[in-house]
């Protein structure tokens, strides 16, 4: 009996035309599957020649279908080559799923083995690195104007001279420097990154407290996939990528963009399941293989041999009502089963949103976990999602008990040594006022995640850095109010008598810090 995906043979054909026959189909179907990914990426034209482009493989079937057809794309052979230079990122997740040091090391083993072989420069990162993240990958950097399409024109026109001349210099001078022309796409392994030996054990059991205090498996991936993108965005930054593409595939993307709707993040679809992604400035993440359903990439990595390492995730082996991401990707699957046109009737949804126009990093606030504008309303709004915000920016009454004078009740951080800033019952003490710390800058969607999480002093250090820094600065509101010291400022007209200009510097200095203490107090 043939196989179920091959075409039946011809009645009269022999074995050898059967043979030909079957090859001419996966030609066709390699053909067809290589222009896609292609067409994704010369229809954008957001990368430009010799641009660092940065791969985020994890692994599995559709990262590393992304990667081969990178090195495909690169080859001397291929019609249309790939003018950026690549490198491979691989994030070591095995402390959040609860793998052992002996199964990570031999995943390693063979993730090392597949990297050595692409010929990228490669860097293979653990999950624990996030304890070591300094604040500012939290912050969003200023981006350079988006490219239109004279500017890419150009661009390509200015390489393709560039790599005319490096050619013409190559035949004058040396035979070995006559390979000059494909120097620039030519990637090297000299900034490979490896680890020294495994993690801190610190770090790791920190790692694993963290997700273990967790209460959902919906919660835990979220933040698995939040601490995941803030590590890729750092390691990208550390290299001087200004791209990172994943290998988001079209079935992965419209499950994505149910499970963003029932976990309330419909505000920022267009950024989370879209083909760029720009929220973060000066790195922009993108999406080439988002064409590419689940059983094309299976067919194409099983029939050319694409090599994959397997590791288990957070959802191993967990049941269908889980988790939300679970349950909805049962819910699409089954019904791609039975009507063959679900997903992609959800992805082309997903294709016409649009955007919200924003005037660059500082247009307003962004949220501490996802790097998104914040869609919450102000304290004074009239829905219940205002009053929440109200309860975070408001500090409670005290206790009747302190009303009435009764001795304050014991500190809720006794066991950890005491909190600096508690108030012992008169008011939240200091681990309640640094989790309202956090909540008040998060967008709606975390802080339904965080409801999950009984207590934030897990969390990476940078993240409640970053928290207790954006709480000191002040406000947009109050900026405007404040007396700002002009260089420029004219002389006030007048008859009386003036002293020396650094005389007038330091009242002037000193009236503005007057007027801003009076103004906070």
């Amino acid at each position: 009996m043939p196989q179920p995906w091959l075409p039946l043979p011809v009645s009269g054909q022999n074995l050898c035309q059967d043979a030909a026959f079957k090859d001419g189909i996966w030609d066709c179907f390699r053909a067809f599957y290589v222009h896609k990914f292609r067409a994704v990426l010369g229809k954008n034209r957001l990368i430009f020649p010799g641009e660092k482009v940065l791969l985020a493989w994890s692994g599995g079937p559709s990262s590393s279908s992304m990667v081969w057809q990178v090195l495909e794309g690169l080859s001397q052979d291929s019609a249309k080559r790939l003018r950026f230079v690549p490198g491979v990122v691989y994030v070591d997740e095995g402390a959040a799923c609860g793998r052992s040091r002996e199964d990570r090391a031999k995943t390693l083993t063979d993730v090392r083995q597949i990297l050595q072989t692409l010929g990228f420069p490669w860097h293979i990162v653990t999950l624990e690195e996030v304890f070591a993240l300094p604040p500012s990958v939290l912050r969003c950097s200023a981006q350079d104007p988006v490219g239109t399409v004279g500017t890419y024109k150009v661009a390509v026109d200015s390489f393709l001279q560039q790599q005319r001349t490096l050619a013409a210099e190559g035949l004058r001078g040396s035979p070995s420097s006559a390979q000059g022309e494909e120097q620039p796409s030519q990637p090297c392994t000299q900034d490979s990154q490896d680890p020294v030996g495994p993690p801190p054990a610190a770090q790791t059991e920190a790692l694993s407290q963290l997700f273990n205090s967790v209460k959902t498996l919906t919660a835990k991936e979220e933040l698995l996939q939040t601490l995941r993108t803030h590590l890729i965005l750092h390691v990208a930054r550390t290299h001087g990528y200004s791209k990172v593409m994943t290998g988001d595939s079209c079935t992965r993307l419209a499950i994505k963009l149910m499970t963003c709707l029932a976990l309330g993040r419909g505000a920022f679809l267009a950024w989370d399941t879209g083909f760029s992604d720009e929220r973060h400035g000066d790195v922009v993440v993108v999406r080439p293989m988002r064409e590419h359903t689940l059983k094309e990439v299976a067919f194409y990595n099983r029939l050319f041999a694409v090599p994959s390492v397997f590791t288990p995730a957070v959802d191993t082996k967990a049941s269908e009502k889980a988790s939300i991401h679970r349950l909805m990707e049962g819910f699409l699957l089954r019904l791609q089963a039975q009507f063959p046109s679900t997903v992609s009737t959800v992805y082309r949804t997903s294709e016409k949103l649009v955007k919200a126009p924003r005037d660059g990093c500082a247009a307003g606030p962004r949220c501490l976990l996802c790097m998104c504008s914040l869609d919450v309303d102000s304290a004074d709004s009239a829905t219940a999602f205002g009053a929440q915000t109200q309860d975070f920016s408001q500090t409670p009454p005290p206790t009747p008990r302190a009303k009435a004078g009764a001795p304050a009740g014991p500190c809720c951080a006794a066991g950890l040594g005491g909190a600096p800033n508690c108030w012992q019952g008169t008011r939240p003490c200091g681990r309640e006022g640094s989790r309202a710390r956090v909540l008040e800058h998060l967008c709606y969607a975390c802080r339904v995640t965080m409801k999950d999480v009984p207590c934030l002093d897990p969390l990476p250090p940078y993240i409640l850095v970053e928290a207790q820094l954006r709480s000191q600065r002040p406000s947009a509101e109050i900026q405007e109010h404040l007396v700002e010291n002009s260089d420029d400022e004219a002389p006030a007209s007048g008859s009386g008598a003036r002293g020396p200009p650094e005389q007038e510097g330091k009242e002037a200095r000193a009236a503005r810090d007057c007027i801003n203490k009076n103004f906070f107090n």
